[in-house]
């Protein structure tokens, strides 16, 4: 058998009808197929790749911390550079309230560990979210996600729960002072970043502060200057007290993290210690990517340009719309046709013309469009030649 009969031979699937690419090189923007086609990615593998695929400087970091040693010890019991260094960093760009790191492997588990935090701190149990929301797979944060299509056949999932309508103030009067937390997006990545209402996240943050219940912001896709701040809360005005992070955080190493204040961390480690543990998280390896990664990311104008380079993307793509006008923030755009069996169809003409694109879990209608922050203003311009050449005979 051939590596592609291998791959759905021996790989669980996640649907019945894979991509199933093949590539075995990635540079920049580009993934490259064994033949040598070049295919330019204008999803950022979901998030990851903000800075592009294999820059020099995440290699060398990989590279040389490899050589110095990989797993050691179970997370928080031994002193590791790479942890110790990009966590301080990482704090030093946050608000001062948000400043200790709990290192995990992913989103989902700084989502779940977000939840176990709220509960410790607050001795309360009751966690809330917003239809439309999506913060992973894993049991907890499924049962905090917006879609019941997704979660119907995995239930019972975990009690106290409660899904709010989005973006609705009246619905704040739910809140309760048996509430834990709210987890919330900014711009919600899978509903086809829909871009939360900065009055109404105002409006949710006051609500939490008078019953002193916990604001999860769930900064997974949105973080690392994608939408034209560092983080998209910082251009909304929020103060997270707890901020969790994946995706891009590993600069295309698997990490994730939680971050919240010193004192509402120390609660996991005490009454009872190890209330929290994870055998990978924080991986010296990942940190060291993702340290390197963070550091091209400040050091580059690339934040600076988003907000041109989102302009100039959504200006190119505006007479594309067939069913509403497009939306996201940043370079997160979601470009909306008239039907999933379309946007496949389009998806699928793309990888011909060598740009791939993507859909959205709870938006399936609608295009996913979201490049890496260092694309060229020449790169753009011929991606968005590429869907307007295929879009336009739609039309």
């Amino acid at each position: 058998m051939d590596l592609r009969q291998l791959f759905l031979r021996h790989l669980a699937p996640t649907t019945t009808s894979p991509l199933a690419l093949e590539f075995n090189r990635a540079e920049g923007i580009y993934l490259y197929a064994p033949d040598g086609t070049s295919y330019m990615d204008f999803i950022s593998g979901i998030g990851v790749s903000n800075i592009g695929h294999s820059h020099p400087e995440v290699v060398r970091a990989v590279k040389d911390q490899a050589e110095r040693y990989m797993h050691l010890m179970v997370y928080g019991e031994y002193v590791q550079q790479p942890q110790v260094a990009y966590a301080r960093d990482l704090c030093s760009q946050l608000d001062p309230s948000l400043d200790c790191v709990y290192w995990g492997n992913s989103g989902a588990e700084a989502i779940e560990g977000a939840m176990k935090l709220a509960k410790r701190w607050t001795g309360r149990t009751e966690i809330c979210s917003f239809q439309g929301s999506y913060h992973g797979s894993t049991q907890g944060a499924l049962s905090a996600m917006g879609d019941e299509t997704f979660k119907r056949a995995y239930r019972p999932l975990l009690p106290d729960h409660r899904i709010l309508p989005w973006a609705d103030e009246a619905a704040l009067d739910q809140l309760s002072h048996r509430t834990a937390a709210v987890i919330v997006e900014v711009v919600q990545a899978e509903s086809g970043y829909k871009v939360t209402p900065p009055a109404f996240l105002t409006a949710l943050q006051a609500r939490c502060r008078a019953l002193d219940i916990l604001l999860i912001v769930d900064e997974i896709q949105t973080g690392f200057g994608r939408c034209g701040h560092l983080f998209a809360h910082q251009g909304v005005g929020l103060v997270p007290d707890i901020l969790c992070l994946g995706k891009a955080l590993g600069g295309g190493m698997p990490l994730g993290a939680f971050i919240a204040s010193k004192e509402k961390m120390q609660s996991l480690a005490e009454n009872p210690m190890l209330g929290h543990l994870t055998t990978f998280g924080g991986h010296p390896v990942s940190c060291a990517a993702g340290h390197a990664a963070f550091q091209v990311l400040l050091r580059e104008s690339w934040i600076h340009d988003v907000r041109e380079k989102g302009n100039f993307l959504r200006e190119s793509l505006s007479g594309l719309s067939m069913t509403g006008e497009l939306s996201g923030q940043g370079l997160l755009l979601s470009l909306p046709l008239t039907s999933f069996e379309q946007v496949v169809s389009v998806q699928q003409a793309l990888i011909q013309k060598g740009l791939l694109t993507d859909w959205f879990l709870f938006e399936n209608k609608s295009l996913r469009l979201a490049p890496p922050l260092c694309i060229e203003p020449n790169e753009l311009a011929h991606a968005c030649h590429l869907i307007q050449e295929e879009i336009h005979p739609l039309l």
